[in-house]
């Protein structure tokens, strides 16, 4: 049986295929092209779950990177069980039907618990005393010691947060090799982040962003030329295209502002309490889906939903059904950004009044995703000497905070989520076989299975 590579390099879209990414420029020229039109919504989770499963969030159940559980009265972000996924994977049918098929999945997500045989993920530890441990997750559990005794530790830092650069992208690579010459799987599914980061720090438009893609067009095309020697053939394909915005909405304060929210006082800073409110929004992007407590309301939240300056659509439940993403997690209504804009998780009036992990790099207390997270507040003093002295404080054991995220979303020039009108700014599919050259994202599916 052949052998294929998958390439995810996130935010790749054909308009940044050219000068300064020559070695992906050249395998695209001499492969099969196809834009993709990209997942509702257009985010990671959702976007591989189509991928993989062929599928729609309707069937499949990722609605988001995160959602609101009606049980727990809580908003979960980013959890990592493979069970989330109520769809058969890509791999599960190959082994079916080959059972000595094998997969690796490297850093793509809901990666914990899942039938590949090898698997690599973000997993921090967080012992009883309060420190968080940067670390990975592996299966087979023993290959954890095995590839850091080799490759280093992961640069977690570089993964996610105002130092997230290309260094985690090139540890991710090595890693692809490193079971590439263990364990030769059928299939290796590669995350590369890379591009992510200053797409949404900088905008797509900003100048500096060739130096990215130098960055990841190098990472690329050593992989490429790696598997090309050991005749393991390269999908390349991305999630999502990111497009310049200027817009900033704060959905939860526009709720609040009607009396929908509910605030809960906790040691002097302002929580919001999910199960008591009315109304909410799970901040995503440039969707947000909106949970109502207070079914009653709807007609009036969706009115104020759309009368907010950025906000193009409101999806109800039967509108949802045609966007295929009609579903027991996704919210009563969801609200759609225009491609300038993007929806913030800030619920509180007053910044004095934020909580303490509003300024964290925090991606899972937080009531939505928070790409502010990328930067480093402009306004503080000396910041360097601010992480030198939290560093030394968690180094002899004492409790500190890392507070040097800012609360201004206006800092953020790109996001995504949303359908881009420009198909260049889709994102991209490049096969070494035949392939249409448009396709909906659950027919990447298809298209990976067929090459098998």
């Amino acid at each position: 049986m052949n052998r294929l590579a998958v390439l995810n390099i996130v935010g790749l879209t054909q308009r940044h295929i050219g000068e300064h990414t020559p070695r992906i420029q050249k395998y695209a020229q001499s492969h099969r092209q196809s834009i993709v039109k990209p997942a509702f919504p257009a985010v990671t989770c959702t976007a591989q779950s189509d991928y993989l499963t062929g599928k729609l969030p309707s069937e499949h159940g990722i609605v988001a990177n995160g959602w609101y559980n009606r049980d727990y009265s809580e908003i979960h972000f980013w959890k990592q069980s493979n069970h989330l996924v109520s769809q058969p994977k890509l791999w599960q049918k190959l082994k079916e039907a080959t059972p000595s098929f094998k997969t690796a999945k490297l850093f793509w997500w809901y990666n914990m618990y899942s039938s590949a045989d090898y698997t690599i993920t973000p997993r921090p530890m967080y012992p009883a005393d309060g420190r968080k441990v940067f670390d990975v997750y592996t299966q087979p559990m023993g290959m954890r010691e095995e590839i850091k005794a080799d490759l280093g530790d992961f640069p977690f830092f570089t993964f996610w947060g105002p130092k997230a650069s290309i260094p985690s992208s090139q540890w991710i690579a090595k890693s692809a090799q490193w079971v590439e010459e263990k364990h030769s799987p059928n299939l290796n599914l590669v995350y590369l982040p890379h591009l992510d980061y200053n797409l949404q720090r900088l905008g797509p438009s900003h100048p500096d962003i060739s130096k990215d893609l130098q960055e990841i067009d190098t990472v690329v095309g050593d992989l490429i030329d790696f598997f090309a020697a050991r005749n393991v053939e390269v999908v390349l394909l991305s999630e999502y295209g990111i497009t310049d915005v200027d817009t900033p909405i704060h959905i939860n304060r526009a709720l609040r502002e009607k009396g929908w929210i509910t605030i809960k006082d906790e040691l002097g800073l302002e929580q919001l309490d999910c199960g008591a409110s009315k109304a909410f929004a799970v901040a995503d992007h440039q969707v947000a889906h909106v949970y109502l407590n207070d079914s009653s309301i709807e007609s009036q939240v969706r009115d104020a939903l759309l009368a907010l300056p950025g906000v193009t659509d409101v999806l109800d439940r039967n509108s949802q059904i045609q966007a295929g993403i009609a579903h027991e997690r996704s919210g009563d209504l969801i609200a759609i950004a225009a491609e300038n804009a993007w929806f913030t998780h800030y619920y509180w009036l007053d910044d004095a009044l934020a909580p303490d992990f509003a300024r964290c790099v925090d991606i899972h207390r937080k009531a939505g995703y928070d790409p502010v997270e990328l930067f480093v507040d402009p306004n503080l003093k000396l910041p360097a000497a601010k992480i030198a002295k939290f560093l030394l404080k968690k180094k002899l054991g004492f409790r500190a905070l890392l507070d040097v995220i800012p609360l201004d979303a206006k800092l953020v020039k790109g996001s995504h989520g949303r359908l881009p009108q420009n198909t260049e700014d889709w994102p991209i599919y490049i096969s070494p076989r035949e392939t249409p050259n448009q396709l909906t994202s659950p027919q990447v599916h298809d298209q990976l299975l067929s090459l098998f």
